[in-house]
């Protein structure tokens, strides 16, 4: 049994608004309404793509108070006028401890959040970056017994894979197997002074599509 799993993705957005026109002119679907993060001033959109599996539209909260410590997600560094993107992923766990101190890669300290009802431990660095770039994932641990994913409505859509895209691809493998985490995973080589980035294939109801750096053709 891996010790992580692959939980979510995170699409990152100025605006909710901006963020579903994205997931449904990219997927053709609309994500519905998640909840607020008070603690982080922000608010996301959900879609399911599997039992224990969703998509994430993330962006700051504009009737939320601006909070006392960088947003997460770089949330902090987001333009107004930039275009919503597919920014990380989050890896479950039973021991977030434990996973956080095995990684290869500084994940950040072990923060509790919640959204309505919802409690759960995550990882997140102090300046409210994304580790390596987003390529490193953030580690969270539920505090619930069932996944979020499970209330989500069934849409039709799952993930085949996320495509991991660094120019120091055996860094990135490195951490992937001190987290034992390899399924739904694959990484890619980049020259070495390209940016990394993250591809996202996903089967919908009108076949695959895929989630692309906004770069990309």
């Amino acid at each position: 049994m891996p010790r992580c799993q692959l939980d979510h993705i995170t699409v990152t957005s100025p605006s909710l608004e901006a963020g579903a026109e994205f997931i449904w002119q990219t997927l053709g679907a609309e994500p519905q309404i998640g909840g607020e993060h008070p603690r982080m001033g922000t608010h996301n959109l959900l879609l399911r793509l599997g039992d224990a599996l969703f998509l994430e539209v993330i962006s700051p909260n504009p009737d939320a108070p601006a909070p006392e410590r960088p947003r997460w997600f770089g949330l902090e560094s987001l333009r107004p006028d930039a275009m919503p993107s597919l920014s990380t992923w989050v890896a479950r766990t039973t021991d977030i401890h434990a996973m956080a101190g095995a990684c290869s890669e500084p994940l950040g300290v072990v923060e509790s959040i919640s959204r309505g009802a919802l409690n759960w431990l995550i990882t997140i660095p102090a300046d409210g970056s994304v580790p390596l770039n987003g390529i490193g994932p953030a580690l969270i641990e539920w505090q619930t017994d069932i996944h979020p994913a499970a209330k989500l409505q069934d849409l039709g859509l799952s993930l085949v894979k996320l495509e991991l895209f660094h120019p120091e691809p055996a860094r990135v493998a490195r951490m992937l197997s001190s987290l034992d985490l390899n399924c739904l995973l694959s990484v890619s080589p980049l020259p070495r002074r390209a940016a990394p980035n993250l591809v996202a294939y996903i089967n919908t109801p009108q076949g695959l599509r895929a989630l692309l750096p906004p770069t990309w053709p």
